[in-house]
């Protein structure tokens, strides 16, 4: 019997950056080379798709870079019945602002996330969308390096992504104040922490994860 979606009329986006060498998870390289960032990106990747695909929370669509006809795109497309969506726009704002307010055409609630946060469950995506249907304007979960893991809202609003120090410590404390600017109600989920740096490798191991990610770091960590 297939379980029925829980807000069939909302979408979940991943942004998600093809696992290619040398241009997936950088910050890693040192640890685990070129091919085994790359690797480990598109492992966590799927990791994800695949508990998402398993909730049947919302319709779920990845946003693609640098297009959606990739193979490992078309790969999750075919595994995981994932819809596919290019990213554009100048830098991450630009292109979470052109994401969001795309599915917010044909979309009640839209909740973006990244692709490599371990420790995202689904009851996190459940607690997003539950708040967005109580009326409140944005929910967002933050990340312990400063920046955020999901974040969701009902109408587009270009603000929220700009003057925003993409990639710095900042990221989180500019978007409070950019909320607080809009005058928009916003309720925060618990913190996350993602998998940027060579010491998250470490608390990575510890997590029951994939076959496939224990082994890559059994050779690496």
């Amino acid at each position: 019997m297939v379980a029925k979606m829980q807000f069939p009329d909302s979408e979940i986006l991943v942004m998600a950056r093809a696992p290619e060498a040398g241009r997936a998870k950088t910050r890693l390289i040192p640890a685990l080379g070129e091919e085994g960032a790359a690797m480990l990106h598109g492992f966590l990747l799927e990791h994800l798709l695949g508990k998402l695909s398993q909730a049947v929370i919302a319709p779920l669509t990845l946003c693609c870079t640098p297009d959606t006809e990739h193979p490992f795109f078309l790969h999750c497309r075919d595994r995981y019945g994932v819809r596919l969506q290019q990213q554009y726009g100048d830098g991450l704002g630009e292109r979470l602002h052109n994401a969001l307010s795309t599915s917010l055409e044909s979309s009640k609630h839209v909740v973006v996330i990244g692709c490599d946060i371990p420790q995202l469950v689904a009851d996190d995506l459940i607690a997003a969308f539950e708040a967005l249907e109580r009326g409140i304007q944005s929910v967002i979960s933050p990340t312990e390096d400063g920046g955020y893991a999901l974040l969701g809202i009902a109408e587009p609003a270009a603000r929220l992504f700009s003057d925003i120090d993409w990639g710095s410590e900042q990221v989180m404390v500019q978007t409070r104040q950019q909320l607080s600017a809009m005058d928009w109600s916003w309720s925060e989920l618990k913190q996350q922490w993602d998998v940027d740096r060579p010491e998250d490798l470490q608390r990575l191991v510890s997590l029951e994860l994939s076959p496939k990610i224990k082994e890559l770091l059994s050779t690496k960590c």
